[in-house]
């Protein structure tokens, strides 16, 4: 730290050392942020960069509230507190049975026009903010909302599109179980989630999931037939749904 504080204070620092100084802080704050992985739900380890939710960086999800749910289930879990911006539809009850602590979570349901703003002000004091835009952001206000992550340490997870994620997760198939012939109820649901990272780095990820088990828990698809051994007697046609 001393070194990079007296080649700043020098008379005429050549553009060289400049260079050399604006790599090493990008070094720097990039080791800092990467070093902080937040607690991750382990059906979802296998689908993020990392193998872990990253403090200061956000993430795009796609087609499902209860994969927001499992996004947030791992760090609630873990004694981080949460938020949840414009999603009035978002179930508390639901919520606590997966494993999200509702005394560490604050909801917004209702932003209107100022989602971004108190977005921006939450992510001072909550470790993973989950957001439902209810219109575009433009590239200044996104590009300030970055920094604030990062310089804050926070998570996001956008409900939608989003520029400068991390990764993007999509529901891609699901499929609820439990209903025969005009008989029965939904009681679990297997889903295909794909993940690309930023920029399209790497190949796509894929997982099966089960969002969530019979046992109200999230977990990876069984591909040894433990999972089919949980639902036996129960096999019957799935209902497509997304939510």
């Amino acid at each position: 730290m001393f070194t990079t504080v007296a080649a700043l204070a020098s008379p005429a620092p050549d553009r060289a050392q400049v260079h050399e100084l604006q790599s090493r802080i990008r070094q720097m704050q990039a080791t800092k942020l990467e070093s902080r992985g937040l607690e991750t739900h382990p059906a979802l380890a296998s689908l993020l960069p990392g193998g872990s939710l990253k403090a200061g960086a956000a993430y795009s999800v796609r087609g499902s509230t209860t994969l927001v749910m499992a996004m947030l289930a791992g760090p609630s879990g873990a004694g981080a507190w949460c938020g949840v911006v414009g999603m009035p539809d978002f179930g508390a009850e639901a919520a606590g049975r997966f494993g999200i602590d509702l005394e560490r979570l604050v909801l917004v349901p209702h932003p209107g026009e100022h989602w971004l703003t108190v977005t921006a002000a939450i992510v001072d004091v909550l470790s993973v903010v989950v957001v439902v835009p209810s219109t575009a952001a433009r590239d200044a206000d996104v590009a300030r909302l970055t920094a604030r992550l990062r310089q804050r340490e926070s998570t996001l997870i956008v409900v939608g599109d989003w520029p400068q994620v991390e990764a993007t997760l999509t529901v891609a198939h699901s499929g609820w179980d439990g209903l025969g012939a005009g008989v029965g109820a939904l009681s679990s649901r297997r889903v295909t989630v794909e993940s690309a990272a930023r920029g399209g780095s790497g190949s796509p990820r894929r997982a099966e999931l089960w969002l969530p088990d019979l046992r109200e828990t999230f977990r990876a698809a069984d591909t040894d037939g433990a999972g089919r051994a949980q639902h036996a007697g129960r096999e019957r046609p799935a209902l497509e749904a997304v939510g």
